[in-house]
């Protein structure tokens, strides 16, 4: 039987096509202007596919001073990251799922209330500083190694686990550590592929806090390198309004354009690896029973 389509499924398929569009352009344009020439850069006729096709912006960025350095600390950030966070998460998911913890309600009504209520980028920045973690790759890992909401998500999933497995594990002399790495973790795969996803891409997109607490140029991720490079170019074409020859201009828009989508490759490649998990595990943490 033939599904009848009703206004609502037209708007909304219009809704969600014009919203694809939306996002997938800008995308297709960046990876159109990163492999056309200067001219055609210059003249803006380039919408969805390269002209003059050429690979130098690309070879620009490989010359690029601080550029495979940003790129490494990025992937450092995301792994080493997102482990540090998961294991946080993890850690501290497992016991407040739990009924039998003494001050868990409390506990609670804490993690919630820092998703409503943050202490503000200053005494965030002098908290770093008085702990000496600024200008530290451990620092600002470990100070932003949990998410209340994957921690809310990940309890959630770990508290619609069956009581009657621990139960049986407990039985046989199994303590806790063993019960959460053995049991309730396999089982919650699906959950934290997903919540590995929120911290990988919020890792490797990592910028304002990455430009307030880190000053060494060789600790900073790609993000804030590709924000230097769009305030240089930025500062060109103010230099062209002023009648300054900068014939290097489109040059650096080029290598702008290849530069982005350097950085957003590593997310384009990994997103197809855990999209099986991605809603099943939303849904799963999202739901108790």
């Amino acid at each position: 039987m033939k599904k009848k389509f009703t206004l609502f499924d037209v708007i909304n398929y219009a809704l969600l096509t014009a919203l694809a569009v939306v996002t997938i352009y800008p995308l297709i344009y960046i990876v159109a202007a990163s492999f056309s020439s200067v001219e055609h850069i210059n003249l803006g006729d380039v919408w969805f596919y390269p002209k003059g096709f050429t690979t130098s912006a690309y070879g620009k960025v490989f010359e690029r001073e601080g550029i495979w350095m940003a790129y490494l600390n990025s992937f450092f950030y995301m792994f080493v990251g997102t482990a540090v966070c998961l294991a946080v998460t993890i850690c501290g998911a497992y016991p407040l799922s739990k009924k039998r913890l003494a001050g868990r309600r409390l506990i609670n009504i804490f993690v919630v209330f820092t998703m409503w209520f943050s202490a503000g980028v200053v005494p965030t920045f002098l908290n770093f500083k008085s702990l000496g973690l600024l200008n530290s790759r451990f620092g600002y890992i470990i100070g932003f190694a949990c998410a209340a909401y994957n921690f809310i998500l990940l309890r959630t999933y770990f508290a619609s686990i069956p009581e009657s497995l621990e139960e049986a594990a407990m039985i046989d002399g199994a303590s806790d550590f063993y019960i959460m790495t053995r049991i309730f973790v396999p089982l919650a795969l699906p959950s934290l592929a997903t919540i590995a996803l929120f911290y990988a891409v919020d890792k490797w997109n990592g910028y304002l806090w990455a430009m307030i607490l880190i000053t060494d140029d060789t600790k900073l991720p790609l993000q804030v390198v590709l924000k230097k490079l769009i305030v240089d170019m930025s500062g060109k074409m103010d230099n062209v309004a002023f009648g300054v020859d900068t014939s290097n201009m489109y040059s650096e828009e080029t290598v702008m354009y290849a530069t982005m989508v350097f950085a957003i490759l590593p997310m384009l490649v990994l997103y197809p690896f855990v999209q099986r998990y991605f809603v099943k595990g939303v849904m799963l943490g999202a739901v108790k029973g």
